[in-house]
């Protein structure tokens, strides 16, 4: 069985740590302007690589094709940890350029989970390799 949903998962649960970290840091000093930084590493990092994992899981089809499957991680989990940070850099230094490309290379991973979801449902994913005996 492939390790990909485990990778999508163990990112994901990064994300939370931190996210979660980070909430509670803003609810002890009452300080709260870079709440969207939080809501976004519990939201794309928790929340949607998680349900990401668990559909490559609940689907082993879709990692057919590893270069897809592994294109799609890249561009989900990087941009994932990256927009966060952009938007801090954007709150705190107005430098916006990071969190504006974390989002259009988010925007492509979403397209492209959504391309490989619409694939399978058509029927088009190649089936998955059949296994075979060990020598």
């Amino acid at each position: 069985m492939s390790r990909l949903p485990l990778l999508f998962l163990a990112t994901a649960a990064l994300c939370l740590v931190v996210g979660v970290a980070m909430g509670i840091a803003m609810g002890i000093t009452h300080d709260f302007h870079l709440a969207p930084v939080h809501a976004h590493l519990n939201l794309l990092g928790w929340a949607s690589l998680a349900l990401m994992g668990l559909t490559y899981r609940a689907w082993p089809v879709l990692e057919a094709s590893r270069a897809a499957a592994l294109a799609q991680y890249g561009l989900s989990a990087g941009s994932a940890l990256a927009f966060p940070f952009g938007i801090y850099l954007s709150i705190e230094h107005q430098q916006p350029m990071l969190a504006i490309i974390a989002a259009m290379v988010w925007f492509a991973g979403a397209l492209l989970f959504l391309a490989r979801l619409v694939l399978l449902l058509l029927g088009r994913t190649a089936p998955a390799p059949a296994l075979q005996p060990a020598e």
